[in-house]
Formats: structure tokens, sequence, C-alpha cells
């Protein structure tokens, strides 16, 4: 067993990914949200002052964290930045962050790159992931959660998408953040069953889920881009994660084309019911 802790045991419900422009039409509300908890990239607000410092002070005052990361580049070559990991443990604990997640691909060269590229799905790259997550672990001191990307081309394959996912889970000892629109996105690109894959994902490790809109380019094409609102397959998908894993705290996504706050919230709302139905006594089952 991990001998980090697990911070998020007491985060439920349905959270909402916090976006800047969102911060004028929050403000209009006094802050309030129906939604249990925020999540947001730790980059996007490390070091930020002024209005939007105190803007985001005030909300993590209000609203339980979770920190989904963007710049860790967990699969890559260079060396983990050091330096970043110190600033980020300083910024998790300050605001009480419950979870961190982070995603299972790579960002960095020589350089950044600004975009998430795939790891090859080999044994090396399983032993490589593990060891830099066992690094970022003992730095941040808790168990992290790593994300299913959604990806365009898998160069060098040795395994499958799932076989390779599960060996990181297993050899590093950390936590899925299981991202249920990545796998509907996979399943139809490169023509596997997303419910199959689903069923092989290792409930135990589902720390919480992010669910999100995406653009159909082609019959066969699906870009993951969090700028659209969800799609009924996905939904669907989404009330399978919770019938195999339990229901867990999900993350709504919305990147851009970010509608008012009250479209938002009927897909968060939507989320509410199918956890709700998810934790429903069976039909005709005797109740408590």
């Amino acid at each position: 067993m991990s001998r980090h802790p697990q911070t998020a045991s007491c985060l439920s419900g349905v959270g909402l990914g916090l976006r800047r422009t969102m911060l004028p039409e929050l403000a209009g509300r006094g802050d309030r949200i129906d939604v249990d908890f925020l999540e947001v990239a730790p980059e996007n607000w490390i070091g930020v002052g002024g209005a939007y410092g105190r803007r985001f002070r005030d909300l993590a005052a209000h609203y339980p964290l979770v920190n989904h990361g963007l710049s860790l580049s967990i699969g890559g070559f260079a060396p983990l930045d050091r330096e970043f990991l110190v600033r980020l443990r300083g910024f998790l604990e300050r605001h009480a962050v419950l979870l961190y997640s982070e995603h299972l691909a790579y960002c960095s060269d020589d350089g950044h790159l600004y975009d998430l590229m795939p790891i090859p799905f080999t044994e090396a790259a399983v032993r490589r992931v593990a060891e830099r997550v066992g690094t970022v672990q003992d730095a941040l001191g808790r168990r992290i959660a790593l994300e299913n990307v959604s990806y365009y081309a898998a160069p060098g394959a040795e395994m499958s998408e799932l076989d390779f996912l599960n060996a990181v889970l297993e050899r590093a000892d950390c936590d899925l953040m299981l991202d249920v629109n990545n796998i509907y996105v996979n399943a139809i690109n490169h023509g596997y069953d997303a419910r199959e894959f689903l069923a092989g994902v290792p409930a135990a490790r589902v720390a919480y889920m992010h669910v999100a809109g995406h653009y159909v380019e082609a019959e066969d094409l699906r870009v993951d881009t969090h700028g659209a609102d969800i799609c009924d397959p996905v939904w669907a998908l989404l009330a399978d994660a919770y019938r195999h894993c339990g229901v867990r705290p999900t993350v709504l996504e919305r990147d851009f084309n970010i509608p008012p706050l009250d479209v938002l919230m009927r897909e968060v709302d939507t989320i509410r019911r199918l956890q709700s139905a998810a934790l429903a006594p069976p039909s005709g089952a005797p109740r408590a």
C-alpha cells in the first residue's frame, strides 16, 4: 500500500471546472452556485495576485477544491520540475485542496509543447511513468490521480490502452481520475467498445470523474474539445460508470464556447440525477 494519504474521502457530489471567464457571472451571483466543489488548474492560479487572486481566495473559502494539473508532463523524458513541485505543494496545502490529478501524457521536452502528447503503450513507459509518479507523490506528500487521456495516434504500442493504463496504476500505486468522455472519444477513434473498456477499469482506484462534450469531425473521428454540450451516449456511459465504480465525485468540464452559468447548471443537474438514480435501491427492493 502507498504511504501517502488519500485526501479526498470527504469529497462527493458534482463539481464544476472553474474558468476565469466565469468569474464576472459568478460575482453577480455572490459567488454562489449549486455545486459541491470546484476544480481548478493550479498553474492558472499559483502566484496570481490582485483582483483575480482575491476572487480565487474568496471562492476557495466557499467551496472545497480539487486541482487538475496541466504541466507536470508525467510521461515525459525531461526531468521533473522540482521548483514547480515545491510551489504546487504550497498551493495545495494553502488552499486545503482535497485531490490533485494530472494527465497520463507528456507536454514538454525542451520547453512546453502546450498540448497533451500520447505516451507509447510500452513496458518501458510503464516503468518510467511509475517512477515519476513516485517522485511526485513523495514531493507532494500525497497520492495523486492520473487521467485516462484522449489520443489520436498510438506510436510504438506494445499493449492496449487499457492494459497500459492498468499497468501504470498498479506499478505506481496511484489513483485514477476517470474521464468518461475520453473513453467514448477513444472508442470511436480507435475502434473499441467503450463499455468493455469501462468494465476493465479498476473501480477501487477511481478517485473522481470528468464528463465533457466533444466535436464530431467525422463518423469515425471525435475531437476532445470540451467545447460542446454533452451528448446522449456520453451521458449513458456516465451512468454505466456509476454502476461499475459506484457514484464518484464528478466534474463538468467546459473550456470554450462557455454558455451562461444557468445553461451549465442544467448539465450539473443531469449529473445529479444520474448519481441519484445510481444510489437508489432497485425497483421492488425493500427500503431501510
